[in-house]
């Protein structure tokens, strides 16, 4: 397992009520209510915002991997996270699909930022081995 050198950046959150009830952030930017999945609750579900954070993340990826080969990105750059929550053998289990939009951007030099984003971006990283991940050019 790699070790941080360097703490950047904290996100600190209170949850209470699970799935069914309410987080806030320590600094107040963040205070939604919860509701799983499916359901015709009021709030957003733990797997629309992991899908929210990966995909800002992976756009800064891109973005990282853009200044790298001096390619110059869309302004309508997109990515569409696609989160899963299933169940199979021994529970209950995610998986994921990226689907990453780059008008204007040739196939192979699209394909190289995201197979860099890949490796770089932090919820990749966390992801990769974990759970199945595709990754589409669309």
């Amino acid at each position: 397992m790699t070790e941080i050198e360097k703490v950047l950046y904290t996100g600190r959150t209170h949850t209470t009520g699970g799935r069914e009830g309410e987080s806030r952030s320590s600094d107040g930017r963040l205070d939604i209510q919860l509701s799983s999945p499916g359901s015709s609750g009021p709030g957003t579900n733990p797997e629309q915002l992991f899908a929210a954070g990966w995909s800002a993340c992976f756009i800064g990826a891109i973005g990282k991997a853009a200044g790298e080969r001096k390619v110059a990105l869309p302004i309508d750059l997109a990515v569409d996270a696609e989160v899963d929550l299933g169940s199979g053998t021994g529970g209950y289990f995610l998986q994921a699909r990226l689907n990453v939009s780059l008008p204007g951007i040739d196939r192979d030099t699209a394909q190289a930022l995201v197979d860099r984003a890949h490796q770089t971006c932090p919820y990749s990283k966390a992801t990769r081995g974990n759970i199945n991940v595709a990754i589409n050019i669309v």
